[in-house]
């Protein structure tokens, strides 16, 4: 897998510490430890199915669904990172 270059440099994680680790953990079937990688996984995954579809069937109101799509990820990436750095600076 690569190396988080942020990590290594700074020896703090970066937003999308995990992704990979969660990405092979979906693809093996492991759910519960996908989301516990890297909690943004679900989201990002039905995003890209909806881009995916989006590029097939060019729906009506795409636009504002990948406005609401990127806004739900963002949010739970920024979120998640939050209470990974706060447990990680507990410790």
């Amino acid at each position: 897998m690569l190396p988080c270059l942020n990590k290594q440099f700074f020896g703090i994680d970066c937003l999308g510490c995990g992704l990979q680790r969660g990405f092979i953990h979906l693809v093996k079937g492991e759910f519960i430890a996908a989301f516990k990688s890297y909690p943004a996984i679900y989201t990002l995954v039905l995003f890209a199915f909806f881009l995916l579809l989006d590029f097939a069937f060019k729906f009506k109101k795409s636009r504002k669904i990948i406005i609401i799509f990127t806004a739900i990820n963002v949010l739970v990436i920024v979120i998640s990172y939050f209470i990974k750095m706060k447990y990680l600076f507990i410790r």
